[in-house]
């Protein structure tokens, strides 16, 4: 599996925890160079450096990614180190999971800040770069949310059958261009996500069920790293991944 990944830049957003932190230590340790964004400076910085002292290369940049300028700055201070940029995983999300008649707008809005146009905002940073270099992979996060509704997911779950819809657009149209473009949709892994959730009743029984099926985020960083190590001919375009006792 390494053959593909050794030495690639790997850009990740939401690499302050979970998934993507897990996906920044795993890859790392299969030789690839990670660019590490986040809001929590001081959380990246941390991971960075214990990646670092394993030998490998890593870079900690500070990113909002509802802000189209840091998240160029971001992928520009890849290029700028390391010369280029092989992968982006637009894995920053919020879940903020309520019924609808809540009316919890805020929330709602946020969702679409961070996890579609957040995703956008990785997709253009990247893509002049990738263009440029004909070659290159887009993997965006989704959700089993993404293909199925459950009880107060409505515009979480949108926020997700979003992003599936734009990566499969953006796969259509990067041909000419030699990227590859993936979408991942884990179901029940263990993460902050959950802790967004402002509605208590909500917050409890998706804690509860979680907590009783839920895997680690380690499930995660195998997928990226199957879909990236490929050969370059090959194109890993959607992974849905459940745990083995969830049913939803």
């Amino acid at each position: 599996m390494e053959n593909n990944i050794k030495d690639k830049v790997v850009i990740i957003t939401g690499a302050s925890s979970g998934m993507g932190e897990a996906a920044a230590k795993h890859l790392a340790s299969l030789g690839a160079t990670v660019i590490l964004g986040a809001r929590r400076a001081d959380k990246i910085e941390k991971l960075a450096k214990a990646i670092q002292e394993t030998g490998a290369k890593a870079l900690a940049v500070a990113v909002d990614v509802t802000n189209l300028e840091q998240v160029k700055n971001l992928v520009d201070s890849a290029v700028k180190k390391f010369g280029r940029v092989d992968v982006i995983i637009n894995n920053a999300g919020i879940m903020p999971l309520s019924p609808m008649d809540r009316i919890n707008v805020e929330e709602w809005n946020t969702m679409i800040d961070v996890n579609i146009k957040g995703v956008l905002n990785g997709i253009a940073a990247v893509l002049p770069y990738m263009k440029e270099q004909k070659s290159g992979q887009i993997i965006n996060t989704s959700s089993v949310a993404g293909h199925k509704i459950f009880y107060g997911s409505a515009v979480y779950s949108a926020t997700k059958y979003a992003v599936r819809a734009l990566t499969e657009g953006l796969r259509i149209e990067v041909k000419p261009y030699n990227i590859r473009t993936t979408i991942v949709c884990p179901g029940a892994v263990k993460t902050e996500l959950l802790e967004h959730i402002s509605e208590a009743d909500i917050q409890q029984a998706n804690k509860d069920y979680v907590g009783e099926v839920g895997i680690s985020p380690d499930s995660f960083a195998r997928i990226v790293a199957f879909a990236i190590s490929q050969p370059e001919d090959v194109d890993i375009n959607e992974v849905i991944f459940r745990p083995t006792a969830q049913e939803l």
